[in-house]
């Protein structure tokens, strides 16, 4: 899964934007679906806000982190 950072404030996790586009199933008009991950990562200095990043699933690591950045 391939991602926006939207936030790196914090020291070992990232906040990830994923966007999607899906087809309405009676009006058939394409809108975008936007949904926010939050990932581990080493060191959250060394992504940018507006990086591509690729997600991967992990176990759980925390109440929210279930992706890790590749």
């Amino acid at each position: 899964m391939t991602g926006t950072v939207t936030s790196n404030k914090m020291t070992k996790a990232l906040v990830v934007t994923v966007y999607t586009t899906k087809l309405h199933p009676i009006y058939k008009k394409r809108f975008k679906n936007k949904k926010k991950f939050v990932a581990r990562c080493a060191d959250s200095s060394t992504f940018r806000i507006g990086q591509e990043v690729n997600l991967l699933p992990s176990r759980p690591l925390s109440k929210t982190i279930r992706w890790v950045v590749e």
